[in-house]
């Protein structure tokens, strides 16, 4: 029997130091343990992955959840199951597209219209490294659906968090931003060939980029920006890197690599961190890697890059000057260089992103 002692103990230590490292390389739970009975979130792309899981969290904890997703049936099973889950009956599926104007800004409307008060806006959802494709109003996909749908949200939105402030708007970016560039003389890939992964890199210097703009603009309104990158996590979004796809990486890298990549769970922790803890009151313009914070790439503290991004950005939607919505306009209008291309490319094809219903309707049962 006692030979069996000394391979047992030496199984279990490895094993245990394995589960040790895994949690510090992931960066653990949330420590705060705040609740939010009252207060409205609003997620997107919460149907799966890491804004699921947040959505989930920040339902236990009692709050109101608005969910946004493409996929209307599939985000309706997905609040359905956190309903169960949490026996939090306020968590709603609403229909929202980021590659369309028109329904980014029906989706807020519907926001605006039927909550009360919004006290936390978290743009989650993206794509990445997807084919080359446009969006319905014919910006780059991974720049409009990353960026642009969620600046377009966040500004029809800010009169809503103005009202409910103290506040807070949560960007996830990612570390890929290091590397990205802004080009602003072709920011949807129309003059140069196209890279998906410098697409990619520059749609997550954007968030951060217009983190810290938004954070400068929101200054003594009491409504916070911050933007975080949630570290590695296993989700549907790195379906188009070609990630173990050959029989090496899937048989020798896999084990390594899954010492490093957190679940759904652990990845909405970051989220859920910014979201609630007492810790972030007041506390905007900053970049957190997990929920330790760090200073971003030295293109992402370019304060003119980030005015320039927000004032083209502003004009590519049709948002007036200063970044203000302009709610008069019909959503079907654009004022961009993207929208004139729109008709060439509206029969396209589209890179794979889930699809929905053409209509949204937010689910208030």
């Amino acid at each position: 029997m006692s030979k069996y002692i000394l391979p047992v103990s030496v199984f279990g230590t490895v094993f245990g130091a394995a589960a040790l490292l895994k949690n510090y390389v992931t960066g653990g739970r949330c420590p705060s343990k705040a609740t939010i009975n009252g207060k409205t979130v609003v997620v997107t792309g919460a149907n799966t992955g890491i804004g699921k899981e947040t959505a989930r969290e920040l339902a236990r904890r009692g709050g109101r959840i608005i969910m946004g997703c493409r996929d209307l049936e599939k985000c309706e099973a997905a609040a359905k199951d956190i309903r169960g889950s949490t026996l939090n009956p306020n968590v709603y599926a609403c229909h929202l597209d980021l590659a369309s104007v028109k329904s980014v800004r029906e989706f807020a409307e519907r926001i605006k219209q039927a909550e009360q008060r919004v006290d936390v806006l978290i743009n989650n959802a993206g794509v990445m490294r997807c084919p080359a494709g446009k969006t319905e109003d014919g910006f780059d996909m991974q720049f409009g659906v990353n960026h642009l749908g969620h600046f377009l949200l966040t500004n029809l939105l800010l009169d809503k968090l103005k009202e409910s402030a103290p506040s807070r708007v949560i960007n996830l970016s990612s570390l890929a931003h290091i590397v990205g560039k802004i080009d602003f003389e072709d920011l949807n890939w129309e003059k140069k060939k196209f890279d998906t992964k410098q697409a990619y890199c520059q749609s997550k210097l954007a968030n951060v980029l217009f983190t810290r703009e938004l954070a400068k603009r929101l200054q003594g309104t009491g409504v916070t920006a911050n933007a975080v990158h949630p570290g590695v996590v296993a989700t549907e979004l790195g379906r188009h890197t070609g990630l173990h796809q050959s029989q090496f990486s899937s048989s020798v890298l896999s084990p390594f690599f899954s010492m490093l990549v957190k679940s759904p769970e652990l990845g909405a922790q970051s989220s859920v961190y910014l979201a609630v803890s007492e810790e972030m009151e007041g506390v905007t313009g900053r970049y957190y890697d997990v929920m330790t914070e760090k200073e971003p790439a030295p293109q992402a503290l370019d304060e003119e890059a980030a005015r320039r991004l927000w004032e083209a950005s502003s004009g590519l939607l049709g948002l007036e000057e200063r970044g203000q919505p302009v709610t008069s306009k019909p959503p079907t209008e654009v004022q961009s260089k993207g929208a004139q291309t729109v008709q060439e490319q509206r029969h396209g094809r589209r890179p794979a992103l889930a699809s929905g219903p053409p209509g949204g309707i937010m689910d208030l049962l």
